[in-house]
């Protein structure tokens, strides 16, 4: 807002504009307005094809109205500034839709303050003004005009806000798309992709996140996609995650947890993120070690060894029913023994370091196995069910869960 305080004090050369400076001012409006249209059109000769186009009409209106606001607050300076206001919005909102940024805008605001100084001078010349009231024009004229600037911007973010928006959510939308299972609907992803400018992969890494209110946005590598308002809150990250992405994910993803599903073909993204998500609840379950970022393929054996907590209790029924009949306490130290035997193949005496008992025990509880599991012991395929079973148990008993049988 210029400054418009009176009256006059000529001695001070960044004082007020006196009310009768606006009658002077008046009647060089139309020919002003005529010369910065001529000066700002060959500065920027993108604007003299919109002064020619369909929306010319408002432009020049648009123009003429932030001049004419200028006089009219010198004159009365509690004038009322909302249709210039919305005007100057109106030009912010429209620079965004035309895809150019405010610096142009800003240029033409500048270019039209220059020439109206220039105006002001020649008319200055003819009433003798003074040096400080010419200066006190300037100094109006130039606030005045950050004030045009600062309402197009105000228009400007305006519509910039609305178009992240839309194109976060496109982007969401092409996620669920993608994370829709096979079969893909390639149409509909080959357009939600030529809107937001995203390349469809052949690979990508789903990562789960636990926290989306520990995730600095602005930090994930700017190809993936992100939902962190889902109730299970993910991303997608284009092909694998190198060390460079990975760095990018540590330093985006400190103020949560996070698990980095496999790498598979794009089809396959529901399988990343189902992967991703079981690992979570295995990480909650304090099956796998808590770290702020866990990698899925360093898991894989624990992942499907405790994927079907129901088969995994119909398998171990069948595989250990020769010990079913024994006391609880004597099957727990035979099937150890036997899970320490199945993993090491190691003698007496190795063994009983790893169980910390007596290598004599060792050699009395297998000969009880072999009574009791007979040839099992000695078929690949039986020893291959058993010895998986006995791992999931002893996995999944770091949940507290108890084995069914």
């Amino acid at each position: 807002m210029p400054r418009l305080i009176q009256p006059l004090d000529t001695g001070d050369p960044l004082g007020p504009l006196p009310q009768e400076f606006a009658a002077i001012m008046r009647p060089e409006l139309p020919s002003l307005i005529k010369e910065i249209g001529m000066e700002v059109t060959r500065a920027y000769p993108e604007y003299a094809r919109l002064l020619n186009g369909p929306n010319g009409t408002s432009i020049r209106l648009g123009v003429e109205q932030s001049l004419s606001s200028f006089v009219d607050l010198v004159a009365e300076p509690t004038t009322s500034t909302t249709l210039r206001d919305d005007m100057c919005r109106r030009f912010g909102r429209f620079e965004a839709y035309e895809g150019r940024t405010m610096e142009t805008l800003q240029g033409a605001y500048r270019l039209g303050a220059r020439v109206a100084l220039r105006r002001a001078k020649k008319v200055g010349r003819s009433y003798n003004f003074s040096p400080a009231l010419m200066l006190s024009f300037a100094d109006a004229l130039f606030e005045y005009v950050d004030e045009l600037e600062s309402l197009s911007r105000e228009g400007y973010l305006e519509v910039q806000a609305q178009s992240d928006q839309q194109s976060a959510a496109m982007r969401r939308r092409l996620l669920h798309l993608i994370l829709a299972g096979r079969p893909v609907p390639g149409t509909a992803i080959a357009e939600l992709c030529e809107q937001t400018g995203w390349a469809l992969p052949e690979e990508v890494t789903l990562v789960a996140v636990r926290a989306p209110a520990g995730v600095d946005p602005a930090g994930l590598p700017h190809d993936a996609l992100v939902d962190l308002g889902d109730p299970q809150p993910h991303l997608l990250v284009p092909g694998p995650v190198d060390e460079e992405r990975r760095e990018q994910l540590d330093r985006a993803l400190t103020g949560t947890r996070a698990v980095i599903g496999l790498t598979v073909p794009t089809a396959d993204a529901a399988d990343s993120i189902r992967w991703a998500r079981r690992v979570v609840e295995l990480v909650d379950a304090g099956v796998v070690e808590d770290l702020p970022v866990v990698l899925c393929e360093d898991h894989l054996t624990t992942l499907w060894l405790l994927t079907d907590p129901a088969l995994l209790d119909q398998i171990a029924a069948r595989e250990l029913a020769p010990v079913t009949g024994i006391s609880a306490g004597r099957r727990e130290r035979l099937l150890e023994t036997l899970r320490v035997w199945l993993e090491t193949r190691g003698t007496a005496a190795q063994m009983g370091e790893v169980l910390d008992v007596h290598p004599q025990t060792v050699r009395y509880r297998m000969r009880g196995l072999e009574s009791i599991f007979g040839s099992r012991l000695s078929d690949p395929e039986g020893r291959f069910a058993t010895e998986a079973v006995l791992r999931a148990l002893r996995l999944r008993s770091r949940t507290g869960r108890p084995h069914s049988g």
